[in-house]
């Protein structure tokens, strides 16, 4: 592979903001995308090799072999985009799909991408043919990425973009019922930033009332100084079994050892814990209870220390993958005031739908 911008590359990135800024609120102005839900992917294509990296560069070529052909069939022979690889099922994004993608088997990889096929959304041109765009304004990037994609069909996308921030705001609202994460704004006249964190993103922001049902500790962690690393969190379904919905991290070191002092007097034994079954092989091929290895981390230890239920706090939380938190919780407070069995799945803020067909159009 020889190519004006080789792997690895780490994608520019972006950082967090209330509400979709103007479009005069910067020189230049905004030009505004939906943000997808899926795997970050830098697409590097010279002729016959094509490699797919990640946003830290690891490389995701095996696990999408049906992204692999479908940049063959569409990209041309010598290109750079920055992009996401996405799944969807039933008309919105399923991102427990495409983590299944992640598995040492190639067999079962390849069950998946027919099972499951992925599309590729490009948003941004990096380098054609000996020409790098690392150093171009976004506005003509975008002109070009478009320009070289006219003909690419599906599974191959570049992403919808407007220069309109109403418009945009009517996105972050409607495009939330097929899957998509927020809206995010990129400045017309900037350049691509490698790892830097020039673009804007707006994220939806919601809060919740959980159950804590365990912790794990931290990795810095010692027997001298035990340390909190995350907290598990659960909610009471409609046939009362209280189902694990994620955790909430993110604690200085000192609140870290204040959180284990104050919950360690509710540990309880596994076999007095709703999640007690989480040793058992088939109930974590289930995926509904905590704990046992992740594809993700290999063999990393995600076994944690069980609580009596009888805590509640409250979380904020971006939105919902299926009966389970997407991203991780943030602490707002403890709530005293609830009754654990009262933090049902009612609580939380039901999503229209919307047909990511007409996202993707």
């Amino acid at each position: 592979m020889d190519l004006p911008v080789m792997p690895p590359l780490r994608p520019m990135l972006a950082k967090s903001v209330k509400g979709v800024p103007a479009a005069d609120s910067v020189e230049g102005g905004f030009s505004y995308e939906p943000k997808w839900d899926g795997f970050r992917a830098i697409v590097f294509r010279d002729g016959d090799d094509v490699v797919i990296a990640s946003r830290s560069t690891k490389e995701l070529t095996r696990y999408f072999p049906d992204v692999v052909a479908a940049v063959k069939d569409n990209l041309p022979e010598r290109i750079v985009v920055d992009a996401e690889i996405v799944i969807a099922i039933d008309g919105r994004l399923d991102f427990d799909s495409l983590s299944q993608r992640i598995h040492p088997a190639e067999s079962r990889v390849n069950l998946l991408a027919e099972q499951t096929p992925a599309s590729l959304v490009a948003f941004d041109l990096i380098a054609i043919d000996d020409e790098s765009l690392l150093d171009a304004a976004f506005s003509a990037r975008r002109e070009r990425l478009e320009r070289v994609m006219a003909g690419a069909s599906a599974p191959v996308h570049v992403t919808r973009r407007t220069l309109d921030a109403a418009e945009a705001e009517e996105w972050f609202d409607q495009f939330e019922g097929a899957g998509l994460d927020g809206v995010v704004a990129k400045r017309l006249d900037g350049p691509y930033a490698p790892n830097g964190r020039t673009m804007l993103k707006i994220k939806h922001s919601r809060t919740a009332d959980v159950v804590v049902a365990g912790y794990r500790l931290h990795k810095t962690s010692t027997p001298e100084r035990p340390l909190l690393g995350s907290m598990l969190l659960g909610l009471y379904a409609d046939d009362g079994r209280l189902q694990h919905v994620g955790v909430c991290a993110s604690f200085s070191e000192a609140r870290r050892a204040e959180l284990l002092e104050e919950l360690d007097p509710l540990r309880v034994e596994f076999a007095d814990h709703p999640w007690g079954a989480w040793q058992d092989e088939a109930a974590q091929a289930s995926g509904r209870l905590p704990g046992g290895q992740s594809r993700w981390t290999g063999t990393k230890d995600l076994s944690f220390v069980p609580l009596a239920p009888k805590r509640v706090v409250e979380v904020g939380y971006e939105h919902m993958e299926g009966d389970r938190f997407r991203h991780t919780a943030q602490f707002k407070r403890w709530r005293d005031d609830r009754e654990p069995e009262s933090c049902g799945y009612a609580q939380l803020e039901q999503v229209v739908g919307y047909d990511l067909a007409d996202v993707m159009r």
